[in-house]
């Protein structure tokens, strides 16, 4: 017998009424008072400081607590973070970074359970679970180029096209051997091109692109002209000042970026306040109007079309700690040195 509509409305509202209740008791209240009295949080970041410069000027303000930040590409802040971790001496309160290297240092016990309450109302789908590690930003990865060096009708449209033989020794990238959001990238690849996805990692390879050790310094290099084109963050046509822009795109691969409290932090009071106020929409407007890309509903950096960037954001996977070794050293080693 078909169970009555308004029986089974009934039903759907308890459940979602017990959903909420239980992702409110799993949200952790921060103690205010507690944090300013240890009066400091430090922080292990990959956002470059000037992006972070109002948020952490109107934390400041806001609780009297002084943020030390340290900036570094994700893979050497994580790596900073382990060395120290492992001689017994954590120095960070809080660490942010990429899921790939937020998850090792995850398996490794750096951080401690806490989900920050203003994180409620971001998206089901990037949250984990255990929280240990929180969503707080998302990376969408275009081709950026130089504007007085690009024509419009000379634009590629898709990483295939940087195959072309016009962009030989043209492009510049990160080095996927060295850099792991580069690695995962380009593993990515595979929810655009399936099979053939090496074949397209063959193709950027053969084009003899310019490897640097990170996403950030391609947008130094293209403003320089040292190379027309690359592969890094839209978010840097904001944060970077000279002739450059990005190629809009159907799809964007991408990868949320994660900010934790550590499992020792000196100050983990003010720890799980910075947290929650990162990820406050009031910290999510200041973060996004230097030109990033958040989970607060509504909020959009102040970029060309950004409102057709986010609808089209694809969340990347992430390799094994045993893919990454695999990708870094071995598979992308090949590829990019062959002799």
């Amino acid at each position: 017998m078909r169970q009555p509509i308004k029986a089974w409305l009934i039903s759907v509202a308890t459940l979602f009424a017990a959903l909420a209740t239980g992702t409110a008791a799993f949200a952790q209240a921060v103690n205010v008072d507690a944090a300013k009295k240890e009066g400091r949080v430090v922080v292990y970041g990959s956002v470059v400081p000037q992006a972070m410069e109002a948020l952490h000027k109107n934390f400041e303000a806001k609780y009297g607590i002084k943020v030390d930040y340290w900036r570094a590409d994700s893979t050497k802040v994580s790596e900073r973070a382990l060395t120290e971790w492992r001689a017994g001496k954590p120095g960070f309160d809080i660490v942010e970074g990429n899921r790939g290297v937020q998850l090792i240092m995850k398996s490794e016990g750096l951080f401690a359970k806490f989900i920050p309450p203003a994180s409620e109302k971001f998206p089901a789908q990037v949250k984990e679970k255990d929280g240990l590690i929180t969503p707080w930003r998302v990376l969408p990865i275009s081709i950026l180029y130089n504007t007085e060096m690009v024509k419009p009708a000379d634009l590629p449209k898709s990483f295939d096209d940087l195959t072309q033989a016009k962009w030989a020794n043209k492009i510049v990238m990160p080095d996927p051997t060295r850099h792991t959001t580069t690695a995962q990238f380009l593993w990515n690849l595979q929810k655009f091109k399936k099979e053939n996805w090496l074949e397209l990692v063959r193709g950027l390879a053969k084009q003899k692109p310019v490897l640097v050790d990170s996403l950030a310094p391609v947008t130094t290099a293209i403003i320089k002209g040292e190379a027309p084109v690359g592969i890094t963050y839209v978010k840097y046509v904001k944060q970077y000042k000279g002739p450059v822009h990005y190629v809009l795109m159907d799809k964007y691969l991408a990868d949320p970026n994660y900010v934790s409290v550590g499992a020792k932090a000196a100050n983990p009071n003010a720890a799980r306040l910075y947290a929650d106020y990162v990820c406050s929409p009031e910290g999510q407007k200041f973060i996004a109007e230097d030109g990033e890309f958040v989970f607060a509903p509504g909020v959009l950096p102040p970029i060309k079309d950004a409102d057709k960037v986010q609808p089209n954001i694809v969340l990347m996977d992430n390799p094994s700690r045993e893919e990454f070794k695999q990708l870094m050293s071995g598979t992308f080693r090949d590829i990019f040195y062959a002799k």
